[in-house]
């Protein structure tokens, strides 16, 4: 029996997330309160009691996910005994502070800086993404190279289910040639831009300076990356792909497939929603996933 937790990454949040583990918990508390004090702003009370708009905010958006996710990590407690980890786009780094490569105070600060610099790259670039349905990968891969302009393959998210990401006029015209290939949907999504893009080379810049100053342990065991979608346990290894994160795909379709490859038999998500249980289902309709819960 092998136990993968995987971590959600941005628009997985609501208000009123994470209330009941703090009214719960005193180490929910505990971490909530440090938590504040390490950003200078009341999050705490944005999740418990914002409005939509204000959960969007991208400075607040990621680190109130990241927060949700590692703080009912840390409230399994005993219970929380993982075979493997992964984690999509900003849930990397909730996986790598539940696996212990990272401290919750480390994990905090990055997630911070990253929401920052992905907004400024977002501000510098009229920018956006698209999700394309019911395409073979290396179609939608094909087009996009085929287009005058900056767009991507950003998130392989499960068979059939792929989003690009780029400048508006090139996304648009990606969208405009793969409804001409078949596909069942190409719609541009309500994102500030071109997440893991190469438009997103400032903030990947940026956070690599935080990144290579950050402490990275051995961790308690092996975290699958969105960049590889490979099991990796060295630091040094870890740190570098974090680092490509920003500006390279989430190969989430294949960290799922090698994770059910490297033996893995129950999926549990950490975190707001059920959105990755929901992906594992399209790769295993009989695959057992659950959320975790105290």
């Amino acid at each position: 029996m092998k136990k993968a937790y995987v971590f959600p990454g941005q628009g997985a949040q609501f208000s009123g997330m994470g209330k009941d583990l703090y009214e719960a918990s005193d180490l929910a508390k505990e971490l909530y309160a440090k938590a504040n004090e390490i950003l200078s702003f009341d999050i705490q009370k944005i999740m418990f009691e914002g409005s939509d708009e204000e959960l969007k905010q991208t400075k607040v958006t990621q680190p109130a996910i990241f927060l949700h996710s590692t703080i009912l990590a840390a409230c399994l407690g005993n219970s929380f005994k993982p075979d493997m980890v992964a984690g999509h786009s900003l849930g990397e780094i909730s996986a790598l502070v539940s696996n212990k490569t990272l401290s919750f105070e480390d994990g905090l600060r990055l997630v911070s800086k990253r929401a920052l610099a992905m907004q400024a790259a977002c501000e510098a670039v009229p920018s956006t993404m698209a999700a394309i349905l019911g395409l073979e990968d290396e179609i939608v891969e094909n087009v996009c190279k085929s287009v005058n302009g900056i767009v991507v393959a950003a998130n392989y998210n499960c068979p059939g289910q792929l989003v690009i990401s780029g400048a508006i006029p090139a996304v648009e015209e990606a969208c405009a040639k793969l409804t001409e290939a078949g596909a069942k949907r190409a719609m541009i999504l309500q994102v500030g831009g071109a997440f893991h893009s190469p438009l997103m080379e400032p903030a990947r810049e940026e956070l690599a300076k935080a990144i290579e100053s950050t402490t990275f342990n051995n961790p308690i065991c092996p975290v699958y990356q969105n960049t590889t979608a490979a099991a990796v346990t060295n630091p040094d290894e870890i740190r570098k792909n974090l680092i490509d994160q920003l500006t390279a795909p989430v190969r989430w379709t294949q960290t799922m497939q090698q994770m059910i490859a490297d033996g893995a038999t129950e999926v549990i998500e950490v975190g707001p929603g059920k959105v990755l249980q929901g992906l594992f289902k399209k790769v295993d309709r009989a695959f057992p996933v659950s959320s975790a819960e105290i």
